[in-house]
Order: structure tokens, then sequence, then C-alpha cells
């Protein structure tokens, strides 16, 4: 069974979290919610308090994960640009080929921090472009490099979604139609 760390710091964007981790759930993807504070209860941009399923420690390099997801929101992904500990797992998960998908702010700001966005095709928030001016920007929902998935913001969270779905399991237009998906 494939398995997903959403990655949370206070200041997430709840639905950019929240969305793929319900999406993820109905198509039978292990998937937790991940505190990076020393509290497993993390507060989004918009004051939604979320428990997570467990919290970061150091000792934990998430090698059991096959994909980690990066929600945006501030400063929720300032938080996860800032992360030391976070940083060197997206190092490792990239060095690995192993899947990072991330939205919003965290492909601006997380990213280039952790050193692989660099000639890399990505998109992100608008206006964090200039965050990105080693990579190739393109102004698309959804952007798969290889191993990095990246996608816009709030409105493109269920395309976002079901592109992670695609990823890891092949096909996700079964739980498109069962969710009503009309795009």
């Amino acid at each position: 069974m494939k398995k997903v760390a959403i990655l949370m710091a206070n200041g997430f964007e709840e639905i950019e979290a929240l969305t793929p981790k319900d999406v993820l759930s109905r198509a039978k993807i292990d998937c937790d919610l991940i505190s990076i504070n020393q509290d497993i209860f993390v507060t989004g941009a918009h004051n939604v308090t979320v428990k997570a399923n467990k919290i970061l420690t150091f000792d934990d390099n998430l090698e059991d994960y096959d994909m980690v997801v990066l929600p945006g929101g501030m400063p929720g992904a300032k938080y996860l640009s800032q992360d030391e500990h976070v940083l060197n797992i997206l190092k490792q998960f990239d060095k690995k080929q192993k899947y990072i998908a991330a939205i919003c702010a965290s492909p601006a700001l997380v990213l280039p921090k952790a050193n692989i966005a660099k000639g890399k095709k990505l998109t992100s928030y608008p206006g964090m472009e200039n965050h990105l001016s080693d990579s190739i920007y393109i102004e698309n929902s959804v952007v798969q490099d290889g191993n990095l998935i990246t996608s816009r913001g709030p409105a493109t969270a269920f395309d976002f979604a079901y592109k992670i779905v695609d990823v890891l399991i092949g096909n996700s237009e079964d739980i498109k139609e069962g969710m009503l998906y009309t795009k």
C-alpha cells in the first residue's frame, strides 16, 4: 500500500492539506497528517485547528513513505522552509527520486531552500515566481517534473490531489466520478 506524509506547520492552508488527505483516503492510500510543531494540534491560516496523526521527530526520516506533501499558506510555508529537518527529508526524498508534492507558497519557498528546484518545471501561487528564478515557471494548475508535483493554490487543491492519486496508483477517474468532479 502506498503511503503519504502531509507535513503541517502552524499557518498552513487548510484546504491544501485536508483536500489531499480526504482524496487520498478515498483512494485507499495511507496518508498521515504530520505536525512539524512540538504539538499534535496544528492551527491553519484561517484558525481551523487540526489534530495531526503524529508529530515529526528528529529521529523520523519518513523513509517508509512514498511521498511528502507540502501545503502552502502563510506563515505555514515559511515555517516549513525554515525547518532544517524538513529540508533534509526533502533532499533525501529527491536524491532517491521519491515524490514531493508542494502547493501554493510551498513550491516557491520550500523547494528552493531544499536545493531541489533548480532547472525544474514548477508552478506556485501567483506573485511568488521571483523565488523560482532558477526554475522553469509554468502557470498551469498542476505541473509535474519527474518526482516533483506542484500546484498553484486553494482552488487547485482538487486537481493537485487527483494528480497525486494518478501518480501513486495510476488512475483517479473512479474517485473523481464518486466525488462528482466535473472540471
